[in-house]
């Protein structure tokens, strides 16, 4: 018999929804805490010297995105703060950040049925958080129940609501998980409930703290200072027991948003930084004849355009379809991405296992968005593309433009900081055609989860879109859910491609490239670097030369 399950007091609900309005922004990134552990405050002084020497010296890192989004595990896509906390917690489940093959972590083994309806799990033992407080059933209750309380939005809900039904504590190294049915998938989305100490989380205030930047698991490595906008240090954890121990005594990541100082900083012979993502295009070259090593990833990192239906005439899909089609995504991937992307044949890119050339295309004809035009009754279109600032958007806007232009659509651009553009969407202000970036392969790879992070119901862009209601949706959405619990994999995939389909045609958010991700690092000093296909780096299998 399980014991009653533990649950946390859930205070702040409404603390919470604010914050994740406020901090929703962070999805497009595909982007002060009261313990020791964490040193929250000004700016910092950035500093990147050679690390030191011998066991102690640090590996410095420098992350193109901003390390001021939200913290908090269950609500975060922030990249810098997802790749920081796969380092500072563990889930029952972790997975490979490339293959995404899911291993044990907090957990001593996996299910030994995927397909079974209950999975249980046995905590490792000795297993501690960053204050040397036992990890127990009562912590993973606790993040589960905050996952799935109806009550308090998370990210993370959109995860695991559909399939997994409840998680019960079963002593105090043992839990048990419940399932609604059948979901082999669900194995690897474990790593996305990361395990957080009730004692400290629980609190008056604790997910505010979290948001904020205070971060306390039982990985590898303890958070030892944060100063947002500037830079996150971390300390090897000397308690840890798990499967991917450190192989840094410290390490310090430095958040610099713009192309140019990032790039300075792992250039030259005397470089005090060890590896840089978000690398550009235009600086492959220059770094590898430097002597770095650029890794480049391929997966669902794109950008899309993203309709508001609310505004006549985004309402029609023939005008969605038109614009879609205006855009010449050769010249973007040629002169914008350098070669390194491909024009979008799916929602999904073309290495996703359950890839399948969308029945609708949207290939440079630009004879057909007049067509398309003209058949909506449309003339004299003007078009305010509000964009996010980030550097390879940037890039591709003015070919986006002079396509419009060229059919007759007199196209103004309006890129902006990332998180105005979101609040602006939070807001529910009005406006026409957003372009962004987005990736959701910094949770998973399997389509199911792809597609609900962008569409459903009460999904986040589904409500910036205001399309959730048409009867096309709501037909969308069954179908997707369908597909969800259908047990056959074949089966699956085949219904995933399917609706994929359907969601291609429709192009209220929808893909116009899928371009790679580029990694520096310097082989003379790490080995076992992997380049992701999304944003972040992840050094948990890395060591110093």
């Amino acid at each position: 018999m399980r014991d009653v399950p533990a649950t946390g007091r859930r205070s702040g609900r409404s603390s919470d929804r604010r914050s994740f309005l406020k901090l929703s922004g962070a999805l497009a990134a595909a982007v002060a805490g009261p313990s020791a552990l964490t040193a929250c405050g000004p700016e910092s002084t950035i500093y990147a010297g050679d690390g030191g020497s011998g066991a102690d010296r640090a590996v410095t890192a420098v992350i193109g995105y901003g390390n001021d989004g939200s913290w908090d595990p269950t609500m975060t896509a922030s990249a810098f703060s997802m790749a920081a906390n796969n380092h500072i917690y563990e889930g029952l489940v972790d997975t490979d950040p490339i293959t995404r093959a899911p291993y044990p972590a907090l957990a001593t083994a996996l299910p030994p049925d995927p397909d079974a309806t209950t999975w249980d799990f046995t905590l490792r033992e000795g297993a501690t958080f960053h204050d040397g407080k036992p990890v127990t059933a009562d912590d993973v209750v606790f993040v589960f129940d905050r996952i799935l309380d109806p009550d308090t939005p998370t990210l993370a809900k959109g995860f695991f609501a559909s399939w997994l039904d409840r998680v019960e504590r079963i002593d105090a190294r043992r839990v048990g998980l419940t399932l609604k049915f059948p979901f082999p998938d669900g194995i690897s989305r474990l790593t996305l409930a990361k395990v957080m100490p009730r004692h400290i989380y629980s609190r008056p205030g604790g997910w505010d703290d979290a948001i904020k930047g205070l971060a306390i698991g039982s990985g590898p490595y303890r958070q030892s200072a944060h100063h947002p906008k500037s830079n996150t240090t971390f300390e090897a954890y000397d308690r840890y027991n798990g499967p991917r121990p450190p192989a840094f005594a410290r390490m310090n990541w430095l958040t610099i948003v713009d192309a140019a100082p990032r790039v300075a900083m792992i250039s030259g012979a005397g470089a005090g930084v060890q590896i840089a993502d978000n690398i550009p295009y235009a600086n492959i070259a220059q770094l590898r004849g430097g002597g770095m090593d650029v890794g480049s990833g391929a997966g669902m990192n794109n950008l899309f355009l993203m309709f508001n239906t609310a505004h006549k005439p985004f309402d029609d899909v023939r005008v969605r379809q038109a614009l879609h089609h205006a855009i010449d995504t050769d010249t973007i991937v040629d002169v914008a991405l350098k070669g390194h992307g491909r024009a979008a044949s799916s929602f999904l890119n073309e290495a996703n296992p359950s890839y399948r050339r969308a029945r609708t295309v949207y290939d440079h004809d630009p004879d057909k968005a007049r067509a398309l035009l003209k058949a909506a009754g449309v003339r004299g279109l003007n078009v305010e593309l509000m964009a996010v600032n980030v550097s390879w958007i940037t890039d591709c806007l003015p070919t986006i433009k002079a396509s419009w232009d060229a059919i007759g659509v007199s196209t103004t651009l309006a890129p902006q900081e990332t998180t105005a553009v979101f609040t602006k969407l939070d807001q529910k202000q009005d406006y026409q055609v957003v372009a962004a970036a987005s990736n959701p392969n910094q949770f998973g790879l399997d389509a199911d989860l792809i597609m609900h992070y962008n569409y459903g119901p009460e999904n986040l862009w589904m409500g910036y879109t205001r399309w959730a209601a048409d009867p096309v949706a709501k037909q969308l959405f069954k179908d997707m859910d369908r597909a969800t619990r259908e047990p056959d994999a074949a089966r699956k995939k085949a219904m995933v491609q399917d609706y994929i389909d359907v969601v291609a045609e429709q192009a209220v958010l929808y893909p116009v490239v899928h371009n790679e991700l580029m990694t520096a690092w310097d082989p003379r000093r790490l080995t076992g670097v992997r380049a992701q296909p999304y944003p972040g780096i992840n050094l948990l299998q890395a060591k110093w030369v």
